[in-house]
């Protein structure tokens, strides 16, 4: 089917498939659908926020496949059979280490960052970039907020960074 001026046309939607917090969830979406509206909007999940939906905030942040991506920039129809993980993943039952940490160090933010700023951490953290305070804000550094927490939240990724290194050292004694 060609559209009015000549050129191929866009079906309304397209079967996605993606695997949320560990669910399967086969979808139909249209072509210009972002992975954030998805999650948003279609599957409720509320807790990535929608920032500056420019891909500049960090706000939008979730994992997918292991890396973290800024959710406002992928379409949906481009993540077909990943494997997304958002806020509401990260813990069954008890607190994410990171998510831990961040309460103890007073890292929250108005709690519009926040579910970004931990998702960008705990990529970092599992992508074992970051060895050193430096290192830990560069990595970071997509994530932008004016609450001012950032001191506090490069002291709670430290301190996870600690705590997994040690155990890391625990188990090859």
């Amino acid at each position: 089917m060609l559209s009015e001026s000549g050129s191929p046309a866009l079906p309304d939607t397209i079967p996605v498939t993606l695997t949320v917090n560990g669910q399967e969830r086969r979808l139909q979406v249209a072509p210009w659908t972002t992975l954030l509206d998805l999650l948003r909007e279609e599957l409720d999940l509320t807790g990535t926020k929608k920032g500056c939906d420019h891909g500049q905030c960090g706000a939008c942040t979730v994992i997918v496949d292991g890396k973290r991506i800024n959710s406002c920039l992928a379409l949906a129809v481009q993540k077909d059979g990943a494997h997304v993980t958002t806020i509401e993943g990260l813990s069954s039952g008890s607190l994410h280490p990171v998510q831990a940490a961040f309460l103890e160090h007073d890292a929250f933010q108005c709690g519009y960052c926040t579910p970004g700023q931990i998702m960008s951490a705990v990529a970092l953290i599992e992508e074992g970039r970051a060895r050193s305070r430096d290192e830990i804000r560069e990595h970071m550094s997509g994530n932008i907020c004016r609450c001012g927490a950032y001191a506090n939240i490069v002291d709670a990724v430290e301190d996870v960074l600690k705590s997994k290194s040690s155990s890391f050292r625990e188990a090859a004694e």
